[in-house]
């Protein structure tokens, strides 16, 4: 698999680059500003384990296209990301094609740091019908971010996907190929008096079968075996509010376990 990876500004122009086969490494040596974007090409799709910034953790996801760009964070769009992210004058970009046993292995495969709304081609990718005003500490991508921190809401590592108290409100998760999966694991937000909760929640998966769970009061993992099943996508939905003065539940994150 031959790898790109780089730094263009708004108009397109390319402030920095590296190509290598398998594995690339890019040293940026400047401060970001707005529009810039930090992208990944290679040759073919397939299973990459890439790193953005040093401050995320370099994370195991599938690339469905040649490429994927993710704009440079500023002002309020930083809100789910690490102060220290993009951030200085110094930024170390990594990607590499992943080994067959790691993309082999059981793993959360609802996990994409790199996720955002623009996504079309890094999976896996979550939208919802509906985003907490809009704001970015409440998109849906906090949800498969890797951040369990819950004890609090707002600003990383506190993010959630929030609802704004829509009764109608349905989180979807796309994986860009079949996927096996046997577990979904469901951490609420609990920014107790704060936040409410929900007593059920369901998840209808992209073979038409949907599955109901009964939730409790807790900001620790609620796991849920279910049979496995080859699924391209879920849906979380029917999310019933617990009888709790606040008008505020949400979901700090989702993970579904199962192999590719």
């Amino acid at each position: 698999m031959e790898l790109t990876l780089k730094v263009i500004d708004g108009a397109g122009a390319v402030k920095a680059q590296a190509s290598n086969g398998d594995e690339v490494f890019l040293v940026f040596m400047d401060e970001y500003q707005a529009g810039d974007q930090v992208v990944v090409e290679a040759s073919e799709p397939g299973h990459i384990v890439l790193s953005l910034d040093d401050a995320m953790p370099p994370t195991l996801v599938y690339l469905a296209a040649e490429n994927y760009a993710l704009a440079v964070p500023f002002e309020i769009k930083r809100a789910p990301y690490s102060p220290r992210s993009f951030t200085g004058e110094r930024h170390r970009l990594h990607v590499r094609k992943a080994r067959p046993e790691e993309s082999a292995q059981r793993r959360n495969l609802a996990l994409n740091p790199w996720d955002d709304h623009a996504n079309t081609t890094l999976f896996p990718h979550a939208h919802a019908n509906v985003e907490t005003r809009g704001e970015s500490q409440f998109f849906a991508r906090n949800a498969i971010d890797g951040e369990k921190a819950n004890d609090d809401h707002g600003h990383w590592p506190y993010t959630s996907w929030g609802i704004n108290k829509d009764r109608e409100a349905a989180l979807t998760i796309e994986f860009g190929r079949p996927v096996r999966i046997d577990e979904i694991v469901l951490y609420l937000r609990a920014d107790f008096p704060h936040d409410a909760w929900w007593e059920k929640a369901s998840v209808t998966l992209s073979t038409g079968e949907t599955h109901t769970f009964s939730l409790i009061k807790t900001g620790a993992a609620q796991a849920f075996p279910i049979k496995e099943q080859t699924v391209e996508w879920v849906r979380l939905h029917s999310l019933i509010k617990a009888d709790d003065p606040s008008p505020y539940p949400a979901l700090t994150q989702i993970e579904v376990w199962g192999r590719d």
